[in-house]
């Protein structure tokens, strides 16, 4: 079994480097596929209540038999549940689906700026965590403006923002701003979800052909190395296995400044929604 990294979060926990994630993992699916991700050495599941296969999840951990405190399970709350007491309900039936007393992590999922109600959630989740539902909470998708509102009203620093970042969409404000402030990232979407060539890019062709490895490995080695926490999805076992058979190489110094140099600055790498226009 490979031995994963764990990174130290800014409240003393850990989390695992490199999980699994059940994003758009059709629920039918979702058992069998984190039974299998589990069985292979994966511990962390980031699932998420839109998805609609919490209950998959649940039932996988249930059937494994792995002790509690050997696995990182994150789930995230959904735009419309910000209000009221609306977070508390949802976290509640997060853990009902889940089959657990608490989360390891659990996630703002959007700002949602058009609501203007995403300070209002962020204090709901550390109430959330002060009852002991949630050991760590932390936000998905927030940019420099999100984060800067949080902080300042509550001065709770997030343990994570889980984001849309691979080569050719780095988003290096967020980034810096983040890791000035311990915030560790998280990157949705690790790989560019298929929508641009990624793997035949020449950096990536050439690293994979000198290291005897796939374009895929070598992407999530480039997260790895960079401190990212990631989570690739795949509900192939061949491919689950292969995303985790990183940890036998590195990349070289102007193999990782070669992908870096991929990166397109202006924006126009984004191959998902902008978080400014998801409530």
């Amino acid at each position: 079994m490979p031995r994963i990294p764990h990174i130290t979060l800014n409240d003393g926990h850990t989390i695992p480097q490199l999980g699994y994630g059940v994003f758009k993992v059709p629920p039918a699916e979702t058992e069998r596929a984190v039974s299998e991700a589990l069985e292979i050495g994966y511990r962390h599941i980031d699932t998420a209540a839109i998805y609609g296969n919490e209950e998959g999840v649940g039932a996988a951990i249930a059937a494994a038999g792995i002790p509690r405190d050997e696995l990182f399970i994150t789930t995230k709350l959904w735009n419309d549940r910000h209000d009221g007491d609306e977070p508390h309900a949802a976290i509640a039936e997060s853990l009902e689906k889940l089959r657990l007393d608490r989360v390891d992590l659990y996630l703002v999922h959007w700002p949602t700026p058009a609501r203007d109600n995403h300070l209002h959630a962020w204090e709901k989740l550390i109430e959330i965590r002060r009852q002991g539902l949630a050991t760590s909470i932390g936000v998905s998708n927030f940019l420099v403006p999100h984060l800067e509102r949080i902080v300042d009203a509550t001065g709770v620093v997030p343990v994570v923002d889980q984001i849309e970042l691979h080569p050719a969409h780095q988003q290096r404000a967020v980034t810096d701003w983040a890791r000035a402030r311990d915030i560790r990232i998280e990157a949705w979407g690790p790989l560019g979800q298929g929508k641009y060539d990624l793997f035949g890019a020449p950096p990536v062709a050439g690293a994979a052909e000198a290291h005897g490895k796939t374009p895929a490995q070598v992407v999530i080695r480039w997260h790895l190395q960079n401190g990212h926490i990631l989570f690739p999805k795949s509900v192939r076992r061949a491919r689950l296995e292969e995303n985790i058979d990183v940890f036998d190489f590195a990349l070289t110094d102007a193999e990782m400044a070669a992908i870096d140099a991929l990166d397109r600055a202006d924006g126009s790498g984004r191959v998902s929604a902008h978080p400014d226009e998801v409530n």
